[in-house]
């Protein structure tokens, strides 16, 4: 063939309107991936059957609207188009190198494509991390030298990447997927060629579909943050083996979540599958069980299979979510009705139950042999009439969060009319509505009905209360993890903990080479944080035991103190009931001895000595381990000596809100008896929440601390009390740097403090938290309209900047991503608002960049409290690593100005004068 070039054609450019899109490179190096101006195909050939031919082919055969170059070294030419030797001799300056060679070349292929400023590449090869440590130092070599040029990479070891709705097709899959509004993202690439094949039969479409392979950069939070923008994908599902960085996917998928849904098959649910991911892609799998903890904490619904990963895409596409789990079933045969019925209860759902007023509609509509119950079976001879009027019937209920429409066909059926009847309720319910239209070639037409309308329809009825279920699930959480919560209740209150002191205590057991706490010193780490813990003596010696009951009072329990052991009762290390000082002494000597027999010389260094206690309550635990992929992972239910055998427990990951708490008791059997059963009282359950917030925020701030465990807590409806206690911490020669931390970033206690304004009223600076949203409202309401106009240049009504769904983005920061800082009076009883200020410091994605924004209300403007709130976040933007801060402000706004000017801002004029851009270097 003879050599030519490609005729360039039309591209559109990047949408300069994007609120992210900013000056750092790190927003285009990402659309450079998938949606570049000009390829370059480094190891294009025209071999057959190879993947370098079948990538080009692709790129050329695909109108994405871009360029491609081949680069091969010893070829002039690749499917007749001109070909280049390296990098460096590509005419034109290249948006994304597609990568086929082997291995051990591509550190210097992207070393080219630093120097040469290309922003984004995919790397198809295989021979990294998956083949052992020589593989996993290349790609050490390859991610330090992108990371250099901020130049973002795809793979390695994958299928490539394929946008159908701009035609790019960047793969070696055997053709171009039809366009859609699902972005698709998987860990397999021989996942994505099935899938891919299954999707034509389906006539299921993407707007993104993406093979990231080994993820040596790019990852699922880069990937669902970009897909998240995407105003082309409206549901975003994922194909997981392993989860890379946790706290990246946990903060991308909690802030996408709540605009779209994102849906995870994640295999490794058994141990054999767990083992059989972990070898294809050379990562670690944890706890499955964690994992459903993380994916619930982060608003993503996990599904088991394939096809039930596209349907519940399409189905929360379609339908709004429920705001309950009670489903009205209306069908024409009653068989089905129960199918559905034992789905939707098996799968957590609820029949909706109707009210006297539903009942006698229903029966002025349907015919004197109707079910008369949820499932309504309105009979086999249903006209599309009786279905529209008992749907609308139905729909009416107040008890009713959804609708299920099952349909047969039967000889007097009419599928398509039906259909048609049901359409005008596929919108403006505002609860979802779900079809089962069952049966073959008869009901064909009425599905397709169904689907123009936006009723997703679904083969079986077992299927279509599942996916009612599913979305419960999904909005229940979502509901959850933004639910603003009450503050911490409960024994110490919003008393701040004693961080001083278990630092301390940890910092001198580190230096003896001690990994295992005392009991004594274990609870003294709780007490810090404000958890009741039973008094304890600790006595070396039978007289100090003897005197140390004496002041207890008997009758006293005496436990083994040991630097060394940490489960008593392994090696007879408790005595209970002792009701004299002549029992105290020989359980002394029978702890001593029994510990010596058991574990030898050295460990037995005295005993606790404490009050018995009546164990009338619930004997509870809560504790906290390390999980090798989300780190600290905190666990609640039952307690007591056999709770290894009942496994009566739930997971979350800390730090928990007031909320979240409740809900992980709720996750129990033991639940139940919380509430008080046969008689006996509950327990404060608003006050073991407050204290489970707090035993989550000692987890999260002592990462030297590897297991705490509290077993039992007895908990009753007198009090809280901690019996027993352990604490086992990480290595002492394992440096601070290299211990895991929390998936979800803790509350940034160390940017909070006291400040005195100009006429001398103290008041506390300290980032936001969920809890604070009353108070933020209650903010507002003091602001006036000339100050609410400056900040954002336009009228907002109160109601508008008061509704939860607002607030919640305000209150509810993921510290990694944004940290808001409110100023409050340390005094609110001199009557000042118990909020003045609020500034907020926002990451902006993919760069070094932040923005700023602050707004003081009335009563403190004037008093210094705006440029402190400044200096503040631009003081915990240089902590956190940012080099450069941009602001906006109106220009008649000039006290602002003149303190952004102190400050040492530079201004710029925007192109309609309406705002100046602000701008601060912070290196």
């Amino acid at each position: 063939m003879p050599d030519t070039q490609p005729q360039k054609q039309e591209w559109p450019p990047l949408d300069p309107t994007s609120d992210l899109i900013f000056r750092g490179r790190g927003r285009r190096a990402m659309d450079s991936i998938f949606g570049p101006r000009t390829v370059a195909v480094v190891g294009a050939t025209e071999k057959e059957g190879s993947v370098g031919r079948t990538i080009l082919w692709n790129l050329i055969s695909s109108p994405f609207g871009g360029v491609v170059f081949p680069v091969n070294a010893k070829r002039t030419s690749v499917l007749g188009i001109k070909a280049y030797p390296d990098l460096a001799s590509v005419p034109e300056k290249v948006d994304l190198a597609v990568v086929i060679t082997p291995a051990p070349a591509i550190p210097g292929i992207i070393g080219q494509c630093v120097e040469l400023g290309i922003p984004g590449a995919v790397i198809i090869s295989a021979g990294f991390k998956e083949i052992g440590e020589e593989g996993a130092r290349l790609e050490r070599e390859i991610l330090a030298m992108a990371q250099r040029g901020r130049m973002r990479i795809v793979g390695p070891n994958c299928l490539g990447v394929m946008s159908p709705v701009t035609g790019l097709n960047a793969t070696f899959a055997a053709g171009m997927a039809r366009p859609g509004k699902v972005g698709f993202i998987s860990q397999s690439g021989a996942l994505c060629t099935a899938i891919l094949d299954w999707s034509f039969e389906q006539n299921v479409g993407f707007s993104h579909f993406v093979s990231v392979g080994s993820m040596i950069d790019v990852g699922w939070g880069d990937l669902i943050y970009y897909l998240g923008d995407d105003p082309r994908t409206e549901s975003i599902v994922i194909y997981m083996e392993s989860i890379g960085n946790a706290r990246a996917f946990l903060s991308a998928a909690r802030e996408v979540a709540l605009t779209k849904p994102i849906l995870v098959i994640k295999p490794g649910r058994t141990a054999q599958a767990a083992k059989a991911a972990a070898s294809h892609t050379g990562s670690l799998t944890g706890s499955d069980e964690v994992l459903d903890a993380a994916f619930e904490r982060s608003g993503v619904l996990r599904v088991d299979d394939i096809a039930e990963l596209f349907a519940m895409a399409e189905t929360l596409a379609m339908q709004p979510r429920p705001k309950g789990p009670r489903l009205t079933i209306v069908t024409n045969a009653g068989g089905p009705g129960v199918l559905a019925t034992d789905a939707l209860i098996t799968s957590g759902g609820r029949l909706a139950e109707f009210t006297p007023a539903t009942m006698a509609a229903f029966d002025a509509i349907l015919p004197a042999t109707w079910s008369r119950n949820n499932p309504v079976d309105i009979i086999g001879d249903a006209t599309p009439e009786r279905y529209a009027k008992a749907l609308e019937v139905a729909a009416a209920d107040p008890g009713s969060d959804g609708l299920l429409v099952v349909l047969t066909p039967q000889d007097m059926t009419d599928p398509t009319r039906i259909a048609e009847e049901l359409r005008p309720l596929a919108t403006g319910l505002g609860k979802p509505i779900l079809a089962s239209w069952m049966g073959g070639i008869h009901v064909k037409a009425g599905r397709e009905v169904l689907q123009r309308a936006g009723i997703p329809n679904f083969e079986y009825p077992d299927e279509a209360a599942r996916a009612f279920s599913n979305m419960w699930r999904f909005s229940d959480n979502l509901n959850a993890l933004y639910q603003t919560p009450s503050l911490a209740g409960g024994p110490g209150g919003e008393a701040p903990p004693d961080r001083a002191a278990v630092a301390d205590l940890v910092g001198r057991a580190r230096e003896r080479s001690r990994t295992i706490l005392t009991e004594a010193e274990s609870k003294a780490v709780l007490a810090a944080y404000g958890i009741p813990v039973i008094r304890s003596v600790v006595a070396a010696t039978e007289a100090e035991a003897v005197e140390g009951a004496r002041a207890i009072g008997y009758p006293v329990v005496l436990k083994i103190h040991s630097e060394t052991i940490t489960h008593k009762t392994d090696v007879g290390g408790v005595k209970l009931n002792l009701t004299d000082a002549s029992e105290v002494r020989a359980a002394f000597n029978a702890i001593r001895n029994a510990v010596e027999a058991k574990a030898g010389t050295g460990h037995f260094l005295g005993v606790n000595v404490q009050p018995m206690v009546r164990l009338a309550g619930n004997e509870l635990i809560l504790g906290s381990s390390i999980d090798p992929q989300f780190g600290p992972v905190m666990l609640f239910g039952a307690g007591g000596s056999l709770v290894e055998v009942f496994r009566d427990r739930a997971l979350a990951l800390p730090p928990l809100t007031s909320t979240l708490a409740r809900r992980m008791m709720e996750r129990t059997r033991i639940h139940r008896a919380l509430g008080g059963v046969r008689g006996a009282k509950p327990v404060d359950l608003d006050a073991l929440a407050g204290l489970m917030v707090r035993f989550s925020q000692l987890v999260v701030e002592n990462p030297r601390i590897r297991e705490i465990d509290i077993n039992p807590l007895l908990a009753s409806a007198e009090n809280l009390l901690a019996l027993d206690a352990r604490v086992v911490l990480h290595d002492p020669a394992v440096p601070d740097a290299a211990l895991p931390r929390p998936a979800i970033r803790p509350y940034p206690w160390q940017y909070a403090g006291e400040w005195k304004a100009r006429d001398g009223s103290l008041l506390r600076i300290r980032p936001i938290r969920p809890e604070d949203e009353p108070r933020v409202a209650r903010y507002h309401e003091t602001l006036s309209a000339r100050t609410v106009y400056l900040r954002y240049l336009q009228e907002v009504k109160l109601s508008q900047r008061i509704a939860h769904d607002r607030l919640r983005r305000i209150c509810f920061n993921d510290y990694d991503r944004e940290i808001a800082l409110v100023a409050e009076s340390a005094d609110p009883g001199e009557g000042a608002a118990p909020v003045v200020g609020i500034g907020r410091l926002t990451r902006l994605r993919w760069t070094p960049e932040g923005r700023i924004a602050l707004m003081v209300t009335d009563l403190f403007q004037g008093q210094g409290l705006g440029s402190e709130i400044l200096r503040r976040l631009l003081a915990v933007a240089k902590s956190e690593g940012l080099e450069r801060i941009l602001m906006e402000v109106a220009p008649d706004n000039l006290p602002v100005m003149k303190m952004l000017e102190r400050a040492g801002f530079r201004f710029e004029e925007k192109a309609d004068r309406k705002l100046l851009h602000a701008e601060l270097a912070l290196k």
